[in-house]
Formats: C-alpha cells, structure tokens, sequence
C-alpha cells in the first residue's frame, strides 16, 4: 500500500486541512499519515482561533513518521509561522522524500488570514522551493509574482515567473477568475492547461487541500505530474458534483462519493 503524509492544520469541522487530506488519501485507498502544525477552531463560517504546535513538536512528529513508515508522497498545506516553516524545510532536506506536493496556504475559503505576514517571506525562501510543485490560487500567485492575475495570459506570466523563481513546477487554479474552471501548469518551461466545467457549487471548503492532496496521491502511485494532475482535478469534480450541503456557510465537499457501501 502507498503512504502519503500531509503536514498542515486541523480542521475541527472536518471539512478542509489534515481531515480532508486523509479523506483524500483514503478514499484513493492510500496510507495517510499526518503532522499537524496547528489546531483550529472553525466551521463553515469563518476561523474563530488557532493554536500553534511548536516547532520542536512538528520536528518531533515528522521524525516518528520517517523513520518509521517513510512516505510515497508528502502534502504541505497550512504553515502559520516562520518557526514551524523552518522546521519542516529542515525535516525534507535531512530525510530527502519524493513527490512533495505544497499548498501555500494563506487564506482560508471564508476569507480569513492563516499566514502571518512575517512567514511569508519564510515560507516563499525556504519551502516553497522543496516542492515538487506548488499550487497556488489566484490570489496567492498573486502575492508570489507580485501582479495582478485577471485572464489566461497572465496566468501564463505568473506560473512562468514563480517557477522561474522556484526551480520547480508551479500550478496556478484558475478557479478565482469568474469565467473559468482552468487551471495552468508550468513544468521545465512547458505549459499544460487544465479545463473543466464549472461546477455550480457554493460549497467548496477544503478544495485546495482536497487537489493537493489528490495530486500527492497520483504522484505516489508512479504517476507523472501531468497525469497527476488530471487524476485528480477528475476526483474534485467528482466530490464538487456529489452536490453535498453541510453547516451554514461554504461548506465540505463529499471526499468519498466514490465509496460504496454493502448495506
């Protein structure tokens, strides 16, 4: 059996961070293992609160994994401090695993802040380049190419500039833009684009970390980053399509409307 581990927050309403990564992994009928950065007071509406691990501790986790059960495929998502960051990119280079898929988490679905200011720096310095590939939103490509992102072409000149950048792939999801459900990949100077049909969905809390987490998966299973890719945006239309209605506000996705059940 494959193993993936995800390294990001706790969701307390299972929706998104570490709990949507293993219902992902899971429902691809992985191993999934996980570090968890932080707890999270949140639902539907909005983040309430956030605890912070220490670093010491997320070192501490990252060791027992592997040393122990070593992974296929790592998945980064929600890093909040400078601390934990360095932690983490310490942890990659001293264990040197394969296929590390990174979200850069900045903001949450409902608009709230999961990045301080003073990380960001940290995290674009000394993360972002250990991805295998990285797989920013509009508004965070934005924020790692420094300008504004309003059609196709500009997503060509971000993911060019923030690979460039980098030294690896970079994804950009198209999904801010109004009128597209295209994403953009930038691979050694070659670009691949990714067109869906929209899903008329307001409930899509835990995307990100759902495709990140699906893209980990492929890449675990031998799969190239292209067909990876492919693989995986195919299973989030699929959870966005299950059309599942929870909790008040943008809520969860349906992660396993692919199981099936005996009674």
């Amino acid at each position: 059996m494959k193993k993936v581990l995800t390294i990001a927050g706790s969701d307390s309403s299972g929706g998104a961070g570490i709990q949507a990564d293993i219902k992902t992994i899971t429902a691809h009928k992985m191993y999934a293992m996980s570090a968890i950065t932080a707890l999270t007071a949140q639902n539907t509406t909005g983040v309430y609160d956030i605890m912070e691990a220490t670093p010491e501790f997320v070192g501490k986790q990252l060791d027992c994994i592997f040393t122990d059960i070593f992974p296929d495929a790592v998945k980064i998502g929600m890093v909040s401090s400078s601390k934990i960051i360095e932690a983490i990119a310490d942890k990659l280079k001293e264990y040197q695993p394969k296929n590390i898929v990174i979200d850069p988490v900045m903001v949450s679905t409902s608009g709230c802040k999961l990045l301080c200011d003073e990380a960001r720096e940290t995290l674009i310095s000394k993360l972002l380049p250990l991805g295998t590939v990285i797989t920013p939103n509009i508004p965070e490509a934005e924020v790692l190419c420094g300008f504004s992102i309003q059609n196709g072409a500009d997503m060509a000149a971000a993911a060019k500039k923030i690979a460039e950048n980098l030294g690896g792939a970079v994804l950009v999801k198209g999904g801010h833009l109004v009128n597209a459900a295209t994403d953009l990949l930038y691979e050694k100077g070659r670009k691949h684009w990714y067109i869906s049909k929209r899903i008329n969905n307001p409930n899509t809390h835990g995307t990100g970390c759902t495709l990140s987490s699906a893209i980990a998966c492929n890449l675990a299973s031998g799969k190239s980053l292209d067909a990876s890719i492919r693989n995986a945006k195919k299973y989030l239309t699929g959870a966005l399509a299950a059309m599942l209605d929870l909790g008040k506000g943008s809520g969860p996705l349906d992660h396993t409307y692919r199981l099936t059940t005996s009674t």
